[in-house]
């Protein structure tokens, strides 16, 4: 098979019959071939059904070839345009080449000369978009890599990200502190079509307001004082590709109109300046706060809640995804091991897991991490007892078990028995303590005795 079968090519050209002479050679070498007559219908094409190379003219009446060169790049940047010229226009050609153009050919010219030029920048141009599927597929690994978890809610989790990887509308993600938010957000860049363009982001509680605005949307030179230069801003830099506003329930409310703007429009301002710069960027979110209070108390506007809240993606708590924590605790151990290699440490026993498995981990998957590297570091022998676990954890506010019977329902009186008999062991049988803990009469506990049995 050529690489022409593959391929699509939009011919540009406002003397019609030379587009169609150049269409009718390229589709009989296998090429699909649009046409338009003008700068402006190429782009408008281009928009409608993007090409893998372009071949414009010039030279035409509405719209020349360096427009069309200049929008299809900005539509796409890795597009090859070859333009096609007269003799007495080839410096206007040559900056078309520094402006990105794959090569110019002039008039007149044979076609089998076009043709190897399109079959070479054709060939060019699968290359890249062979490259960029590898190294999407390696991005999609490592993050799968680093988004660990075979249990059900993480199963739930993965699918979902798989789903809207490619969607190109706002995502926000919800999760406690520490449960791997970020994480799940450069999965979904990585897995969508953006994953070759850039992934930036920023902690909207760890700016002031001022500093806020300028990282954002970037600011003129003498804009304020120690704006040395230009600054473009993350919008733009993130160009093309993704930008993560982590912890947004801290976003400042003065310039949450600002950032609003942007979502609705693409439009960019500058501080200081009245230019508008446009930018295509794919907005994710993050949030340990529930914004819909926020909302309610004017602390966060519901225009841009909206806004945000289109793909909703809520994080597992460590705590109802314990099953992973073998798992979590085998890569967090091999990643340490890289930092201390004279570490003799090489698992847990295994009571040691199950007690972890118990915990209620407030700082989730961090917090677990940090466990790991502390047992890592203090190691003595080469599996941590449930002693060593328990004084590098230090102390925890104890479990809630409620939201853990609910996981695993019981009958309530089921629950009762066995929660009496569990005290009643805890006390050494003895009914009076029992029933101390329990807030009931002893003579409560010797009528339950006498009923079973």
């Amino acid at each position: 098979m050529t690489v022409g079968s593959k391929l699509r090519v939009l011919v540009v050209d406002d003397v019609i019959d030379m587009a169609q002479t150049i269409a009718n050679d390229l589709a009989a070498a296998g090429f699909a071939v649009d046409l338009a007559d003008s700068g402006a219908a190429a782009l408008d094409q281009f928009a409608r059904q993007p090409a893998d190379v372009v071949v414009a003219d010039l030279r035409m009446k509405n719209g020349d070839g360096m427009e069309v060169l200049t929008g299809v790049k900005r539509i796409d940047p890795d597009v090859p345009v070859v333009i096609m010229t007269a003799f007495g226009a080839i410096d206007s050609a040559v900056e078309a080449m520094r402006r990105g153009a794959f090569h110019y050919i002039t008039k007149p010219f044979e076609l089998a000369a076009l043709r190897s030029l399109v079959e070479g920048a054709g060939r060019e141009r699968a290359l890249a978009k062979e490259n960029a599927l590898l190294r999407r597929m390696l991005r999609e690994a490592s993050s799968s890599r680093q988004l660990l978890g075979e249990s059900a809610p993480m199963r739930q989790l993965h699918a979902l990200i798989e789903k809207i990887a490619d969607a190109p509308s706002a995502v926000l993600i919800t999760g406690e502190t520490g449960s791997g938010k970020e994480v799940v957000a450069r999965a979904i860049h990585a897995g969508g079509a953006r994953a070759d363009r850039p992934f930036v982001t920023i902690n909207c509680a760890a700016l002031p307001e001022s500093l806020l605005e300028s990282e954002l949307f970037g600011h003129a030179r003498g804009a304020f004082t120690g704006a040395a230069t230009d600054r473009r801003g993350l919008f733009v830099e993130a160009q093309g590709g993704t930008i993560l506003l982590d912890e947004i329930g801290d976003f400042p409310t003065a310039l949450q109109g600002k950032l609003l703007r942007v979502l609705q429009s693409g439009e960019v301002r500058p501080v200081g300046t009245e230019t508008t710069l446009t930018v295509d960027v794919r907005c994710i979110a993050t949030t340990r706060k529930d914004l819909a209070p926020l909302v309610e108390e004017n602390l966060f506007r519901a225009d841009l809640f909206f806004r945000l809240d289109v793909l909703r993606v809520a994080v597992p708590a460590l705590r109802e995804r314990t099953d992973d924590i073998p798992l979590l605790v085998e890569s967090f151990l091999r990643k340490s091991l890289e930092r201390s290699p004279r570490s003799v440490l090489a698992g847990l026993e295994p009571d040691a897991l199950d007690f972890l498995a118990g915990c209620d981990w407030p700082g989730n998957v961090r917090q677990l991490e940090n466990l790991v590297e502390r047992l890592t570091v203090t190691a003595s022998q080469p599996l941590a007892r449930l002693d060593d676990v328990k004084h590098a954890l230090g102390p925890v506010p104890g479990a809630d078990p409620i939201p853990r019977l609910a996981q695993n329902p019981l009958a309530l009186d089921d629950l009762v028995e066995r929660y009496i008999a569990a005290v009643l062991k805890s006390v050494g049988g003895s009914k009076q303590k029992a029933a101390q803990i329990l807030g009931v009469d002893a003579s409560t506990l010797y009528r339950r005795e006498k009923r079973s049995s």
